[in-house]
């Protein structure tokens, strides 16, 4: 009988850290996760109970405070950090040094171009060693990456933005089906908690209830993921985001061109031969299209589409739960394949 994974968690008191806790409690081949608090000179909450009551019992469930020791004696294996991006970045050159294998839920090692990773303006003690493990982080979009991860030390949880898009996308452009130099127009709202747990002016309840607004035109974080992953310049793309008033979800239309006329049914082929055997990606036939209540609380990635009567114009439509497929399931999606577990453990 294989020996249970034992994970540790960094950052757990957050919305995805929390999330990412419910879901391993579950998981068959995994052990209590050690829950660990990032010290900052000011007291926090010594329990995850405290900060998120949904985990009232069985002793509130500990936050110790992170130290290499801790990890040591328990024996973990792998370490979830859910953590600001600074911080991952300042951690992960030890941990990986240390011999424990890393999945970063930050945006911290996802990104591989100078130019994507200036917006964060990291800062990098041993900048050689930064340069090498960005180099080998993996980039942890199972459906894409799926043969890197199992042998991979680290893992780059992609944003939740960017999967939605990513997975819409792909499949098209891999068959040539895209006119990319008309552009693709990618349009996205996403529920409140994707923002994070700190409070804020736009994310208050007088901000957010009856409202919609977009933010970050041009200029949002996740662009460079989409860019990269897709091989797309930033002239081919114009992603907004938008602040929908609901808890959790996204909803991704996405506008192109097709470079030749092409029947529905041969979109659908597309999807469906792409995702053959990706457990995690639901395609929906027209004229059906995926909604973010269909998705939610699950590790789904729901995309559908419809084509223009003149068989030129595409959209798209593609829809996760921000905080399982666009963050902690994701995670343990990723934490399957490189332990060798299936990959939808834990997560049915």
């Amino acid at each position: 009988m294989q020996a249970r994974l034992k994970p540790a968690i960094l950052g757990a008191t957050g919305y995805a850290g929390a999330e990412l806790t419910r879901i391993l409690l579950r998981h068959p081949s995994v052990s209590t996760p050690l829950l660990l608090r990032h010290e900052t000179g000011q007291r926090g909450p010594t329990t995850l109970a405290e900060a998120v009551p949904a985990f009232a019992g069985n002793g509130g469930y500990p936050l110790q405070p992170f130290s290499w020791t801790a990890l040591h004696q328990q024996g973990v294996d792998l370490l979830f950090l859910s953590t600001p991006h600074q911080v991952s970045r300042e951690l992960v050159p030890e941990v990986i040094a240390r011999g424990i294998r890393v999945i970063d839920l930050s945006a911290a090692w996802r990104l591989k171009e100078a130019q994507h990773r200036a917006i964060y303006s990291f800062s990098d003690a041993d900048s050689a060693t930064a340069a090498e493990l960005t180099q080998r982080a993996i980039f942890g979009l199972p459906e894409l990456h799926g043969d890197q991860i199992p042998g991979a030390a680290l893992v780059a949880n992609p944003g939740c933005y960017s999967t939605s898009i990513i997975l819409a996308l792909a499949p098209l452009l891999k068959a040539g089906l895209i006119e990319r130099e008309r552009g693709i127009i990618a349009d996205s709202k996403s529920g409140v908690s994707g923002a994070g747990k700190d409070p804020t002016a736009r994310t208050h309840f007088v901000s957010v209830a009856d409202n919609l607004s977009a933010y970050a035109v041009f200029a949002h974080r996740h662009s460079g993921e989409i860019l990269e992953q897709l091989a797309l310049t930033s002239a081919e793309l114009i992603f907004t985001p938008h602040l929908l008033p609901i808890p959790r979800g996204i909803l991704s239309t996405l506008y192109v061109y097709l470079n030749r006329p092409t029947e529905a049914a041969d979109i659908e082929t597309c999807f469906r031969d792409f995702y053959a055997g990706k457990p995690w990606v639901r395609v929906f036939s027209a004229p059906q299209l995926p909604e973010i209540q269909f998705c939610l609380h699950t590790n789904y990635c729901d995309l559908g589409y419809c084509v223009a009567e003149d068989r030129r114009r595409l959209v798209l439509v593609s829809c996760i739960d921000n905080l399982v497929k666009g963050a902690a399931g994701q995670a343990v999606q990723n934490m399957n394949l490189m332990f060798g577990l299936k990959e939808t453990e834990g997560l049915q």
